[in-house]
């Protein structure tokens, strides 16, 4: 499958630009700028994922080593952070667990949790968000094969529960991309019915349990991003570049966390 750079780039530039319907108050210079110097900077990191998407093709055992060395690169390129842990920190209007995919780097990756968290910063301001990814996850092609890391969906859970007990106010927003997909549905099976349904919002992209609801969590606070011939959402074992590009999606993500 092949991907317009330009006819991708003009919609991402749309989804951007799009004004999101939450009452919020009249932004200051200061925070104008920043949100500018975010979205030239998400444009910038999407530009550079597309220019060097690798024309891939394989199962994802076989592709582990070119998964490597791309996200390797893009994250050497664009110069993003890769691990967060902000958990422990002040209780904010947003906490963002997200889990990893298989092969990423730190705890959060470099593909979809970079650019997820560099739109919501724009929509919400990067004061009122908090980000933790997953620790104690290996992020491995067996966790994959295995319907996604079983230390890693407790550790998600866990996580989750702290940040219900520490700040209850808070938005929590449960996500995650590939592997981390199935880490959120498996870290929802594993929570109290009332924490799961405490959560604020669930976005998942390139899910592999696509097909599956979100345990006690409504379908309307849901959102799953599928690409059109991506086989890892149908729980297949084929990388394609469809499962690659989900960072072109961090804008309506975003939006759907703060609507």
């Amino acid at each position: 499958m092949y991907f317009s750079k330009v006819a991708l780039l003009s919609l991402i530039g749309l989804a951007i630009a799009s004004p999101v319907a939450v009452p919020v108050p009249v932004p200051s210079l200061a925070s104008r700028e920043e949100a500018l110097s975010k979205r030239e900077s998400l444009t910038n990191f999407l530009a550079i994922l597309l220019d060097f998407l690798p024309a891939i093709s394989g199962t994802i055992d076989a592709v582990t080593g070119v998964l490597t060395a791309f996200e390797g690169l893009l994250a050497k390129l664009t110069g993003e952070q890769t691990t967060y842990n902000e958990l422990s920190g002040s209780c904010k209007a947003y906490t963002v667990i997200f889990a990893r995919g298989t092969t990423e780097p730190g705890n959060v990756g470099i593909l979809v949790g970079p650019p997820f968290f560099k739109a919501l910063d724009m929509v919400a301001g990067a004061a009122n968000v908090v980000v933790q990814g997953v620790n104690g996850y290996d992020a491995d092609v067996d966790g994959y094969l295995d319907g996604g890391d079983a230390g890693g969906s407790a550790q998600m859970a866990s996580q989750i529960a702290s940040a219900k007990a520490k700040c209850p106010n808070t938005k929590l927003i449960a996500s995650g991309y590939s592997q981390g997909g199935q880490l959120v549905h498996n870290a929802a099976k594993l929570l109290p019915a009332a924490t799961a349904q405490w959560i604020s919002k669930v976005v998942i992209f390139g899910d592999p349990f696509s097909a599956q609801s979100v345990a006690n969590v409504a379908a309307s606070k849901t959102r799953i991003f599928c690409n059109k011939g991506d086989n890892i959402c149908v729980n297949g074992p084929l990388i394609l570049p469809a499962h690659l590009i989900y960072g072109t999606n961090a804008a309506a993500a975003a939006a759907f966390v703060v609507s």
